[in-house]
């Protein structure tokens, strides 16, 4: 790049191709089939992690079923803590698009009669989750992807690593990006961009993300100026592979699988799951949120009722009564992962699980159009926080999630684009700093005291400790200390190696700097957060405060370069918080 100018510039740019970019980026073409859109991928779209998602969408279509009760569902799912009008606006426009796909070639699964198939899903009320079997999340991005292709002035730069958006008086006007293949650094002008990046798993050690998730659109948007809003809320999903954290889809419970504990014993039957009857109903118990399941599992390993593993304690999930047709038809990814990680068939045998990090509720500010405080920025998918999913995601509401918002952030920054002025001088100098910046410290080679994967670990080891499944005070605070000490030692790592193709030393480092800083909002808005809500539970806090916190709690980069955190109120429309409730 040379210090004159952008190597390219376009109307609109995208970070991340997984099921939010792709729809954002179709949303853009469709709204004014004149703008210039790019896409910028850390990997090639179809390798996403949209890809891995299984169960299936929720939308409403089933007879019996209302656009109010899946919002019911979903505010008391949040604890009360969803913004209700963007939960109502998100309820709407989920079948239409899920609609949409079907006409874009997502092979939906059918009845007999040829309607969409739908399943149950934990902490829904209604069958109301559409799936193409159990790769759901697969043949949605193929036909996000093949959509994609059709739109001449879309272009995509695939393994393209973005290290900073360059912003000037208060307004993004493009990004600097690595070139993974090649090692050269671009910037890349833009009149508006859209995060699309995705979660940030890999801040634990046992998670069900992908290597990818890193927390890369959260760090960008973070140090740019947009807060980060929610973060202390962290999803385990009860049923993950032991070593591993591949999932097995909440699906396989949908269709009638059972968790037993190291006696062979229903065990959730013991456990307030949030049924109003005092009997739970044994066949929907495996259905309840995701939160007090995987809550229930600390509970049994405490009461020294699990079972043992090289991993640590373990549960096991009972799908042999189901039968093989039923497996094979509707569960057949499920069969393929135990035979493939576990040497396991799930026909015959039991499949061991344990609670993985698998979902941030939170993530970067926006409104319900996808805009951050930053002008011309903005964010859709599990990168950003609108926020429909308050304290506790449902299953199946992240897939339509990323399609109604990242459609609804495609739309605006089109629309935002074409009256955007272009970029002054100042921005340029800005890519110029982060190139030198990029060339010095870390392709320069120096021969740091620090490694990436020393520093990575302790990281890992410290949120496990410190924000996992029940927190308290002692422990986040201790937290705090040892990631503001990690962010220290930071300076001193060294990328040893020379090569400029795909380093993934590189890769890496820049990796784990975006981490860090999104660790550190974790620990600090969970040290803030004195009560007990969904999955952020506190054993030194054991109630839910409605009185002091049905706020949602922003992050922001302090001039130190520390977080600080805020409050904004929780958007109340018309159900007032109440019992968390689930099951007829």
């Amino acid at each position: 790049m040379s210090d004159g100018g952008f190597a390219a510039t376009h109307d609109v740019l995208l970070v991340g191709g997984g099921g939010a970019g792709l729809r954002a980026a179709i949303a853009i073409a469709e709204t004014d089939p004149r703008l210039d859109v790019a896409v910028v991928s850390k990997v090639y779209p179809m390798r996403s992690h949209t890809v891995s998602a299984e169960g299936g969408a929720a939308g409403v279509i089933a007879e019996g079923d209302s656009l109010d009760e899946h919002a019911y569902d979903t505010v008391s799912g949040s604890d009360w803590l969803g913004d209700q009008d963007a939960i109502e606006a998100f309820v709407e426009e989920a079948p239409r698009e899920l609609l949409q796909l079907e006409h874009w070639g997502c092979p939906w699964s059918r009845q007999p009669d040829g309607h969409v198939a739908v399943r149950a899903f934990g902490g829904m009320k209604r069958m109301r989750t559409w799936f193409a079997a159990d790769k759901t999340g697969f043949h949605m991005l193929h036909a996000l992807f093949q959509t994609s292709l059709k739109y001449d002035r879309l272009t995509r730069y695939d393994e393209g690593f973005v290290t900073r958006l360059l912003v000037d008086d208060g307004r993004v006007h493009g990004v600097v990006a690595v070139e993974l293949t090649t090692g050269k650094i671009h910037s890349i002008g833009a009149k508006a961009v859209i995060l699309c990046t995705g979660g940030c798993g890999k801040v634990f050690p046992f998670t069900t993300n992908a290597n990818i998730n890193t927390g890369d659109g959260m760090a960008l948007a973070y140090r740019a100026g947009a807060p980060l809003k929610d973060m202390e809320f962290v999803q385990y999903h009860p049923t993950g592979l032991p070593f591993t954290g591949i999932l097995i889809t909440e699906a396989a419970r949908a269709e009638g699988g059972w968790l037993l504990n190291g006696d062979g014993y229903r065990y959730l039957q013991d456990y307030d799951l949030g049924t109003p009857s005092p009997t739970p109903v044994l066949r929907s118990m495996e259905l309840g949120p995701r939160d007090r399941l995987s809550q229930a599992f600390v509970h049994e390993v405490e009461k020294g009722r699990t079972s043992h593993s090289p991993y640590g304690p373990i549960v096991h999930l009972d799908l042999r009564h189901l039968g093989e047709k039923l497996i094979e038809a509707k569960l057949p990814f499920v069969r393929e992962l135990c035979l493939k990680y576990e040497r396991i068939d799930p026909v015959h045998e039991l499949i061991p699980v344990r609670p993985v990090v698998h979902y941030m509720m939170g993530g970067v500010h926006t409104d319900l159009h996808g805009a951050t405080p930053v002008a011309g920025l903005y964010a859709a998918g599990e990168t950003a926080c609108v926020s429909i999913n308050g304290a506790n995601r449902l299953g199946s509401n992240s897939l339509p999630e990323c399609l109604v918002f990242g459609a609804r952030a495609g739309r605006a920054a089109a629309t935002y684009a074409t009256g955007a002025r272009p970029a002054p001088s100042s921005v340029h100098a800005q890519a110029a700093d982060e190139v030198r910046r990029l060339e010095r410290e870390l392709l320069g080679h120096r021969a740091g005291t620090e490694r990436v994967s020393r520093i990575r670990d302790e990281m890992q080891a410290t949120m496990e400790e410190s924000a996992g499944i029940y927190r308290a005070a002692p422990a986040m605070k201790k937290g705090v200390d040892t990631l503001a000490e990690l962010q220290q030692r930071m300076a001193g790592v060294g990328v040893a190696d020379t090569s400029r193709s795909f380093n993934t030393e590189l890769v890496a480092a820049l990796e784990l700097a975006n981490m860090l800083d999104v660790a550190e909002c974790i620990l600090r808005s969970g040290l803030e957060r004195e009560e007990s809500r969904g999955a952020h539970q506190r054993t030194d806090f054991p109630a839910r405060d409605d009185e002091r916190f049905l706020v949602h709690q922003l992050v922001h980069r302090g001039p130190d370069g520390s977080p600080r955190v805020g409050t904004v109120p929780v958007t109340i429309t018309r159900w007032p918080p109440g019992e968390r409730v689930y099951g007829r």
